[in-house]
C-alpha cells in the first residue's frame, strides 16, 4: 500500500519559491499516477497539476499555475516535486500530493474523485 509523506511550503513574498516534495512509501510511485492539489478553505479542492502513468513525461497543469509551476520526479528516492517559482499572494492554500494506481481519462486527470492515496498536506502562505 502506498503511502506518501509531505514536506516544503511556508511563507514566501510575492515573486518567491517554494519546492514541495512528496514521497512515497511501500510502492514505486512511479508506477503510479500523481497529481497535486490545493485548498483554501470554505472552497473546493483545486487540481493543479497531474501525470499519468504510461504518459511518459508528459506532465497537465492547470491554467492557474502553467508557466510557474513544474512537476518533477526523483525515482531513486522515489519522490514527486512540486516547484513553485514566480508566487502570488492567490498561491495561497493547502497543498497535497494525490497518486492512484489507475490511469484516469485525461479530462478526469485533475479530479481528486481518481485518488485514493493523498499526503497529508503542507501550507504555502504567499504575503508581502
Amino acid at each position: 500500500q502506498l503511502s506518501l509523506v509531505q514536506s516544503g511550503g511556508g511563507s514566501v513574498q510575492p515573486g518567491g519559491s517554494l519546492r514541495l516534495s512528496c514521497v512515497g512509501s511501500g510502492s514505486t510511485l512511479a508506477s503510479y499516477s500523481v497529481a497535486w492539489f490545493r485548498q483554501v478553505p470554505g472552497q473546493e479542492r483545486e487540481g493543479i497539476s497531474c501525470k499519468r502513468t504510461g504518459d511518459g513525461t508528459t506532465v497537465h497543469y492547470s491554467d492557474s499555475v502553467k508557466g510557474r509551476f513544474t512537476i518533477s520526479r526523483d525515482r531513486a528516492t522515489n519522490t514527486e516535486y512540486l516547484q513553485m517559482n514566480n508566487l502570488k499572494p492567490e498561491d495561497t492554500a493547502m497543498y497535497y500530493c494525490a497518486a492512484s494506481a489507475t490511469r484516469p481519462i485525461l479530462s478526469a486527470c485533475m479530479s481528486d474523485r481518481m485518488y485514493r492515496n493523498w499526503g497529508q498536506g503542507t501550507q504555502v502562505t504567499v504575503s508581502s
